[in-house]
């Protein structure tokens, strides 16, 4: 039996369990997630050791706690959200009923998901909402939420998740969602990249191979082509490049401009698919021990995973009448020259860090992976249409640097809002900057900021990667693409309170500019949830 025979066979045995998912009861589907929870902390050990393999992370330096905070704890947290939402679900009522609401400013409704239980408020400072789309009342969101799970009468649906190579929770996550979201049974189709996920994962999802709701491959392009195009796949979804998107939905090769193209699949298919994320820092006064942390936390921000995320910082926004700008960026350059080295491990890093240099003369260049050197690009011209640090994700350790006008933190930050919503490519995640005071001369108008934002998570005063690693935020593109015009994405992940999607905007991440405890000079997943480097143990 060939590769692909194996493909039609698991296909098959998910074909015929897809109805017995819809019809299984919540209270068997909540015990399912238990076996997930269980397994992953058997297996963490495992997963940690093989993921520090595969990118070469001394598996004894801080660099390993990113592999734990976002590989097995990642997916435990999640498991240990969807788990009380079910049994919310079992017992009649609504995910939202325990969920503190309020209300916008505009009259928009949100949801605060962070801090949600008592554990939450270990973490000093930071705070998650959900914001819902205008109109959508709080009667309406707890009346949806769920709905895939309390529908029985649905079709059974198989969904194929073309899993992310870089951050290793990605694809069990991404099953969850087209699991417990979707209401879909699952073919989880490992990137060639972290295919040695797979045996970890066989024993994660165990419980609910054995059901028929779940099978998992590895494989290139050819397996990649034979799933989307295989009759017992109902939807897709992927988290990778807006290329690797059109390829599937359209098929290879970049058509001429305005060439109208015709989709090789009719499937729905939803998508997580990075861009060129920003982090704007706004005017303060500053003492210099503030202005080498937030530095720091810039870098960090680019240098997670060697910069190999799709909500990496890849373009730093500064006020250009900031006296202190000049100093943040030399705390900046040494940020980066300090960091620990990691290896630049992802395919094709070497190429996107060369082109970025070869286009930008006045590139720096710090250290790092020999092949993949960090790079800043610390003189982007906002004004300059054709400035491609603003229209290609770069994907690895390259920073942009570009300066805006502004009077005032206000009209700075206007100008910042648009600045990003108009010439970067993107819609995945911003990020802003501000210390206190500052926050408190906006009022009002910090709020209003955000609303303008068109991304799908904004996070101040932390990294955007903090609304991916809260399991009940929405993940996903600010709402409003499509297959033609796909940007950073379709729908939402995650979602641990299963939000309609289709009711979602986004989500907003707060962090405390002056974070505790007080943090060492290290650069792991753990740092970034704090602002800053702290060493995970």
């Amino acid at each position: 039996m060939t590769d692909l025979d194996v493909l039609d066979l698991d296909l098959t045995v998910l074909r015929a369990h897809a109805r017995d998912w819809i019809t299984t009861p919540t209270a068997d589907k909540r015990r399912l997630l238990r076996t997930v929870y269980e397994a992953t902390a058997e297996v963490a050990e495992e997963w940690v050791a093989a993921s520090c393999r595969g990118k070469g992370i001394d598996p004894g330096s801080p660099a390993a706690g990113e592999e734990w905070m976002s590989g097995p704890y990642a997916l435990l947290a999640a498991v240990a959200a969807l788990e009380q939402t079910l049994f919310r679900l079992e017992t009649g009522r609504s995910p939202l009923d325990d969920a503190k609401l309020r209300q916008l400013p505009d009259g928009r409704v949100a949801v605060r998901v962070f801090p949600f239980t008592a554990r939450d408020l270990t973490l000093l400072g930071y705070s998650g909402e959900v914001w819902l789309r205008p109109g959508v009342t709080a009667e309406q969101a707890a009346g949806a939420a769920g709905a895939a799970l309390r529908d029985r009468g649905r079709a059974g649906e198989v969904g194929l998740v073309l899993g992310a190579g870089n951050v290793n929770s990605i694809p069990p996550l991404d099953a969850l969602a087209k699991l417990y979201q979707d209401g879909a049974v699952v073919m989880i189709k490992l990137n060639p990249v972290n295919d040695y996920l797979a045996p970890i994962l066989a024993r994660v999802f165990a419980a609910f191979t054995e059901r028929g709701f779940v099978r998992i491959t590895t494989g290139g392009a050819e397996t990649g082509a034979r799933l989307v195009g295989h009759p017992d796949v109902d939807t897709i979804h992927i988290t990778g490049s807006r290329q690797t998107h059109d390829a599937i939905v359209f098929g290879p090769g970049t058509p001429e401009p305005g060439t109208p193209r015709t989709p090789l699949i009719d499937k729905p298919i939803t998508s997580e698919l990075g861009g060129v994320g920003p982090v704007v820092v706004l005017p303060g006064r500053w003492s210099d021990a503030t202005l080498r942390r937030q530095a720091r936390h810039v870098a960090t921000q680019r240098l997670h995973n060697s910069g190999f995320n799709c909500i990496a910082s890849q373009i730093l926004v500064l006020p250009e009448r900031w006296p202190q700008a000049d100093r943040f960026l030399d705390h900046l350059r040494h940020a980066l020259r300090d960091a620990p080295a990691r290896p630049g491990y992802y395919p094709g890093a070497a190429d996107r860090q060369r082109a970025a240099v070869e286009t930008h003369p006045g590139a720096e260049l710090f250290g790092g992976d020999p092949a993949v050197r960090r790079t800043l690009l610390p003189r982007l011209d906002a004004t300059d249409p054709d400035e491609p640090a603003f229209s290609t994700e770069y994907f690895g350790p390259v920073l942009g640097v570009t300066r805006l006008p502004g009077a005032t933190a206000g009209e700075f930050l206007d100008n910042a809002v648009d600045f990003c919503n108009d010439r970067l490519y993107g819609t995945l995640g911003a990020g802003l900057i501000a210390d206190p005071a500052t926050l408190r001369s906006l009022g009002s108008g910090l709020d209003a900021a955000v609303s303008r934002l068109r991304y799908g998570t904004v996070a101040v005063n932390c990294w955007v990667g903090v609304g991916y690693a809260l399991p009940r935020a929405t993940w996903g593109a600010y709402p409003g693409h499509d297959i033609h015009d796909v940007g950073s994405g379709i729908g939402v992940v995650h979602n641990a309170l299963l939000l309609d999607p289709e009711q979602v905007e986004r989500t907003v991440v707060r962090g405390p500019f002056h974070p505790l405890p007080r943090a060492t000079a290290t650069y792991g997943f753990y740092t970034l949830l704090l602002g800053v480097g702290t060493r995970w143990v």
